[in-house]
């Protein structure tokens, strides 16, 4: 009997010590949102979730992705690619929650248009910070975006911590302070419906009183807006404009103008390039549905997410891209053919790329090219706007140069990286 409950005591002991050594030998769950509570000061009690990659970086970014009214953040982590481009560029993705009848944000009262003056925005507020002390992030790159109810939230925050956020990216939103009404209503038809339309001074006064006295950099903005919307209808889109130039400083007359993809016409304010302090994009005949598909890696550009390279590499088996120079002692011509190695057709195309420093295009044929040195965009001519499967499409320019005749080192179509050949 002594040996047999002995045998079981040893057994018992054993299978523990095998349990636990499953358990250190399990591998580590995958990424996931996760709810936080207990985040701070939430005056308006918002919930918190939370996304952070398993191949999270040193000194991570953080993006704050707001929903749109009926939402949640649970429901914007699902319905937008923002959690699945976090996994490829390791950054953090908080998604607060509104609670409150119709799940639409604060951005009509006194208290929301003042920075620290309570409701939704000190709540958020509150949900950097806690991620900014538990993972020790980078307090330079934290952006917001945000659709309908938080592409106008998107606006607010900018306004209020100008000192917090680097840049938005507002879809389908209103100016800061457009929305603003008297309690207890929480709509407001006369801008929703595009008919507040104010001064570029006025517009930009409105936002430095949210912070009086602040006197540091103002975050970069990003617009999108459909020329459709029967919601927050499109009006809105150029009253953005001019009270985010304002506030920059910088002209209403466009510096770029292209067309990155067919339908869409982007114009940057107060330069060139992805980081322009002023991004507008205008959607022809959409409606209030966005952001669509391929629209938050453009997001991403614009804050500069993209730039060190992403963690895992981005698919190259879409298209192919020739480059061949011709150089003579002051120019060159560039002959580029694209080829599409995928399946489906690439309609709309759009090819990004960055000149060595010194070239700059002078004339061009088969695409134009916007602008003319430094990160450009090709897009196609009238009759090669298509690229079927195993199809190419030849295009190219002539450029001076200062003594470097080099290649670019990468090509984008319409976002994903090409191979080059």
């Amino acid at each position: 009997m002594k040996f047999r409950r002995k045998l079981s005591s040893w057994l018992g002991v054993v299978a523990l010590v095998l349990a636990a050594l499953v358990r250190l030998e399990a591998p580590a769950s995958a990424a996931s949102l996760v709810e936080i509570t207990n985040f701070g000061t939430n005056p308006s009690n918002l919930r918190m979730h939370l996304y952070v990659p398993d191949n999270l970086p040193p000194r991570p970014a953080v993006l704050v992705a707001v929903h749109y009214c009926t939402g949640s953040g649970p429901a914007f982590h699902s319905g937008t690619e923002f959690a699945r481009l976090a996994d490829q560029y390791g950054y953090i993705v908080i998604y607060p929650s509104a609670t409150r009848s119709g799940q639409c944000f604060d951005v009509y009262t006194q208290e929301a248009l003042h920075r620290d003056g309570g409701s939704d925005p000190v709540g958020i507020r509150s949900m950097v910070g806690y991620v900014q002390q538990r993972y020790a992030t980078d307090p330079t790159r934290v952006f917001v975006t945000g659709a309908s109810s938080g592409g106008m939230m998107t606006n607010v925050l900018l306004g209020n911590y100008p000192d917090v956020f680097a840049a938005g990216a507002a879809f389908m939103g209103v100016p800061f302070g457009c929305f603003a009404t008297t309690p207890p209503n929480t709509w407001n038809s006369e801008c929703a419906n595009g008919q507040i339309t104010r001064t570029p001074q006025q517009w930009g006064d409105l936002v430095r009183a949210s912070y009086p006295g602040y006197t540091g950099p103002r975050p970069r903005m990003q617009t999108w807006h459909g020329t459709e919307d029967s919601t927050l209808r499109y009006p809105n889109f150029g009253e953005q404009i001019k009270q985010w130039t304002n506030v920059h400083g910088v002209s209403q007359t466009p510096t770029q103008t292209d067309s990155p993809q067919s339908g869409w016409t982007r114009t940057r304010y107060g330069g060139t390039g992805a980081t322009a302090p002023v991004e507008a994009i205008s959607l022809q005949g959409v409606g209030h549905n966005l952001p669509m598909g391929g629209m938050a890696a453009r997001v991403l550009e614009f804050f500069g997410l993209t730039d060190g390279g992403p963690t895992e590499p981005p698919p190259t088996g879409g298209c192919r891209v020739s480059y061949v120079v011709s150089p003579w002692n002051t120019g060159l011509t560039a002959a580029i053919t694209v080829t599409n190695t995928g399946t489906a057709p690439i309609t709309g195309w759009s090819l990004e790329f960055t000149l060595p420093g010194g070239q700059a295009i002078t004339s061009g044929w088969g695409a134009s090219y916007a602008p003319a040195s430094g990160r450009l965009t090709a897009s196609p001519a009238s009759y090669n706007t298509t690229i079927n499967p195993t199809a190419s499409v030849g295009f190219g320019f002539q450029a001076t140069h200062t003594g470097d005749t080099g290649e670019p080192a990468a090509f984008t179509l319409n976002g994903s990286t090409c191979a080059v050949s």
